[in-house]
């Protein structure tokens, strides 16, 4: 099941300090330009190799510019069987929007 989170719901997560892998599914220069601090970057390009190392009781948040890429690497999870991913809803855009306006809007 992928859970569908706003920026706020994930910020408390985040902020809670549990263990959670953020991972930023944008191109290099995207994560450049705009980024939630502590993400990894793994450009949808390289996901499915790169998950392939991934530990399946990790919990992971997801996210892109938009939310449709990230959706699409949770449901990819969700598929190999991995229980714990969060989407983040509309992405860094509205995490730039709600959550923190030092995050670059692009």
């Amino acid at each position: 099941m992928i859970f569908d989170l706003s920026p706020e719901e994930v910020k408390l997560i985040i902020d809670s300090m549990e263990k959670i892998r953020l991972i930023d599914v944008r191109e290099l220069w995207e994560f450049q330009t705009a980024r939630i601090e502590g993400a990894e970057l793994i450009p949808m390009g390289s996901f499915v190799e790169k998950a392939e190392d991934f530990i399946k009781e990790d919990r992971f948040i997801i996210y892109c510019h938009k939310g449709v890429r990230s959706y699409s690497a949770c449901r990819y999870l969700v598929e190999k069987g991995f229980n714990s991913v969060i989407n983040l809803k509309g992405g860094i855009d509205a995490w730039s929007r709600t959550v923190d306006s030092s995050v670059k809007i692009y």
